[in-house]
């Protein structure tokens, strides 16, 4: 997981609190803007599933609390149904300010009906997608159909929902009569996918076939079949996650991956910025970096970390080698590996770059019941591990000049 809080200010000044999710060796491909359900938060957790299956497929994805809820400032009975579009603007704006413009809209139930209503206030906004949305914002009023006509009444009243007590005010119902879903979907200059489980007795399937004929084309329809309205199994919630990412990228511009090719065991490939460098060794694909400290993303291993590395897993494959041939009871090794330069011990110019030597500090941990014998003999075998030797070993390299 590779996440940061951020937080920004809505247009009544509230600070909101949010998650961005990022990919873990690279830069987001596109930015996503994710809205929870009706008094649910950030933290609620199909919301960080699917935003950790997005952030998987190389998107970043802020999820945030709505003014009231979670760590956001603010008063939730002053909110209404429009608040939270307006708190979907305020975000999307300061993705666009911080990192780039949302081209990806989730909304969750409630939430899922914010982001249509949004979407058309967002021109960079390219797909939308809704996960158990209701056709029409007055569907959430059946959580609170005892309490209505106190809330009528008296202005404001107490509501229970999902165990918590919510303070609702008569303004909220107003300006959920006055939203007409239907009609923004029918609207929307962008992709839409609608997920939706048969099974949902909070938010009808009903609901998911009234967006999907009011809406244009391009439009989806996936089932989540065996889900809950909250996701609350973890295998829903991701599959959810992956299904948008995969969507959605017929609709994003998305840069192509480079396949690298070569006729050599490896092959490196840096751009113009960063050192951020994509590797590939025979089929397998890697990628090294250098620390932020230094200018680099810190998106991968290190050159040095790489080397390093390569010593560690030799020592343990030719150690494990030798011990099974052996038939001794090891169970288990581990090598850790330190990598620096150092001063040559009574170098006589010990100002010059030439006079450290590289120095890596090897500890091996054995667990078995080796006798001290035997670990005296893994000690010496592991000095005779193949990358030991090379490090050892005069080493000649050959640089030629190539051509595409």
């Amino acid at each position: 997981m590779n996440y940061k809080k951020v937080f920004f200010r809505n247009k009544k000044g509230n600070e909101l609190s949010g998650y961005l999710e990022l990919p873990l060796n690279k830069e987001p491909h596109s930015f996503v803007l994710f809205a929870h359900c009706f008094t649910c938060n950030k933290n609620f957790f199909a919301v960080k599933n699917v935003a950790r299956a997005l952030s998987a497929k190389g998107y970043g994805v802020l999820r945030f609390d709505f003014t009231g809820l979670g760590e956001s400032e603010g008063d939730f009975s002053d909110t209404t149904f429009y608040g939270n579009v307006e708190d979907l603007l305020s975000a999307a704006d300061f993705l666009e300010k911080e990192h780039a413009a949302p081209s990806l809209l989730v909304g969750h139930s409630l939430g899922g009906a914010a982001v249509i209503l949004a979407a058309k206030q967002l021109p960079s906004v390219k797909a939308v997608a809704t996960i158990g949305a209701p056709s029409t914002p007055q569907h959430v009023t059946h959580i609170m159909r005892s309490e209505i006509e106190e809330i009528k009444e008296k202005g404001i009243a107490e509501v229970n929902v999902g165990g918590r007590n919510f303070k609702i005010k008569e303004k909220f119902l107003n300006d959920l009569n006055g939203r007409e879903v239907q009609k923004m979907v029918a609207e929307l200059d962008a992709a839409l996918l609608i997920l939706h489980s048969p099974q949902d007795p909070v938010v009808e399937i009903k609901n998911a076939e009234e967006l999907y004929v009011a809406a244009r084309h391009p439009k989806s329809f996936v089932t989540l079949d065996g889900a809950d309205h909250l996701l609350t199994n973890t295998k829903d919630s991701t599959y959810a996650g992956e299904v948008i990412a995969a969507w959605a990228s017929r609709y994003l511009s998305i840069p192509e991956q480079k396949i690298l090719s070569t006729d050599h065991q490896v092959v490196a490939n840096l751009g113009e910025e960063g050192f951020t460098t994509q590797l590939r060794a025979g089929k397998h694909y890697f990628t090294s970096d250098e620390p932020k400290s230094v200018g680099g993303s810190d998106f991968g291993p290190t050159p040095y970390d790489f080397l390093s590395a390569a010593l560690a897993a030799c020592t343990s494959m030719t150690v494990q080698m030798y011990v099974r041939r052996k038939k001794w009871p090891l169970v288990n090794i581990e090598t850790h590996v330190n990598h620096n330069k150092t001063h040559v011990d009574d170098c006589n110019n010990c100002e010059r770059n030439t006079s450290k030597i590289d120095v890596f500090e090897r500890e091996i941990i054995l667990e078995g019941n080796l006798d001290e014998e035997q670990q005296q003999k893994v000690l010496e075998i592991a000095n005779k591990c193949p990358v030991h030797r090379t490090l050892h070993n005069k080493i000649e390299i050959n640089t030629r000049l190539g051509k595409k």
